[in-house]
């Protein structure tokens, strides 16, 4: 996946400026999506060359504009060929199951620490994709409600529904790997 496509996702529920999706990265998108500002900038500018999207400067007080980006029929286009389209998962690149395959170079007491922060911060995700799935359903959430402004009201329960059902596996992933977790803290401990 590229970045050009989760910008595209996002555009084509309202247009945001450059600022607006970097705070929509950084609040939101990041359990499923990480983007830095540094990478969100130039990927709109290649993405407005490349007519996927249309930038149009909008007034934000007497002297100063901001650049508000729309998703343009080609894009629409490009993110209905990337999203029909299967494809092969990416490649495994975790450095914290690097650092747990090389806990038998340390002390168990250390590794065992570095599990259970590992345990706390996967146990705080779960919780948190879990509020999102919910916010999801009731349709509480900016983005969503924006969306749904333009789709069918019969389709409103299977769009949420859809949306929720990525935050659960995120949430279910999360859990999973707390008790893997656990289970590395248990094996640290066996003679």
């Amino acid at each position: 996946m590229s970045l050009q496509h989760a910008l595209l996702g996002v555009l084509e529920a309202r247009p945001m400026s450059g600022y607006d999706l970097v705070q929509f990265f950084d609040s939101s998108t990041a359990w499923i999506w990480a983007a830095p500002q540094s990478q969100i900038y130039p990927t709109l500018r290649r993405m407005e060359r490349a007519g996927l999207i249309t930038g149009d400067d909008e007034p934000r007080g007497p002297k100063l504009t901001r650049t508000v980006y729309s998703v343009t029929d080609q894009g629409r286009e490009e993110l209905e060929r990337w999203l029909s389209t299967p494809h092969d998962p990416s490649p495994p690149r975790d450095p914290f199951l690097v650092q747990a395959l090389n806990f038998d170079t340390i002390d168990a007491e250390k590794a065992h620490a570095v599990l259970e922060q590992f345990i706390t911060e996967q146990e705080k995700a779960a919780a948190e994709a879990e509020a999102h799935r919910q916010r999801l359903l009731n349709k509480d959430t900016m983005l969503l409600k924006e969306r749904l402004t333009r789709r069918d009201p019969a389709e409103h329960d299977r769009i949420a529904r859809l949306k929720a059902h990525v935050f659960a596996g995120v949430a279910a992933v999360a859990r999973t790997r707390a008790e893997w977790a656990r289970e590395g803290q248990r094996l640290l401990t066996e003679d």
